[in-house]
């Protein structure tokens, strides 16, 4: 059995944002193995994020990014539980991150629910039309055109987005991270990008 150190739980402690405690039996519970700990305390860390999801969001920030060139600005309203979380320098960063990432890959819509039907229906309707000489049977072309619909999402929906600076990561899965690390649900309220000369 691995001695288990008060370094060695502080430094699990700087890795996941974990309480001591949690620290220290990740730690006793994987024999002192630091990358297996911080494996099991984001899996536990993101299995409770999930409960956390629906809490009211009442409190948060309104986060600000001009790009370099002064010609593409965002504004974005980031809510959370509790005005503690709210001031926090990681949920600041996080902002920063979701602006950069509205600036560089311009979606139009929050979440897949914001999308509205008549678009979606224009999309079907484009896709369809695109299959109706494939010859493939009707099912098919369904299942195609729900995939062809996933996609889309994935171009216009922020939280479907892959992260700019981490393309094996979607933006949900990083909002799902920051609410594991502080332990409060955390929403994109709204946001609009600026741009000049389109």
């Amino acid at each position: 059995m691995a001695e288990i150190t008060g370094d060695m739980i502080k430094e699990l402690r700087e890795k996941t944002q974990a309480g001591m405690l949690d620290c220290k039996k990740a730690l006793v519970e994987t024999n002192g193995d630091m990358d297996k700990a911080v494996e099991m305390l984001r899996k536990k860390g993101l299995a409770s994020a999930d409960k956390k999801m629906g809490r009211e969001v009442t409190q948060g920030i309104v986060a600000s990014y001009v790009h370099s060139n002064n010609k593409i600005g965002v504004l974005l309203e980031l809510l959370t539980v509790t005005d503690f979380v709210a001031r926090n320098e990681g949920f600041g960063e996080l902002a920063k991150d979701i602006c950069m990432q509205i600036a560089a890959a311009n979606p139009l819509y929050v979440r897949i629910e914001d999308v509205p039907k008549e678009v979606i229906d224009k999309e079907r309707e484009i896709y369809r039309e695109q299959m109706k000489d494939s010859g493939k049977p009707a099912n098919v072309i369904e299942k195609i055109i729900d995939g062809k619909l996933n996609k889309f999402y994935a171009d216009v929906c922020l939280l479907e987005q892959e992260f700019i600076k981490d393309s094996a990561v979607k933006i949900k899965d990083l909002i799902k991270q920051k609410i594991a690390a502080f332990g409060e649900n955390i929403e994109v309220g709204k946001f609009t990008r600026y741009q000049i000369g389109i």
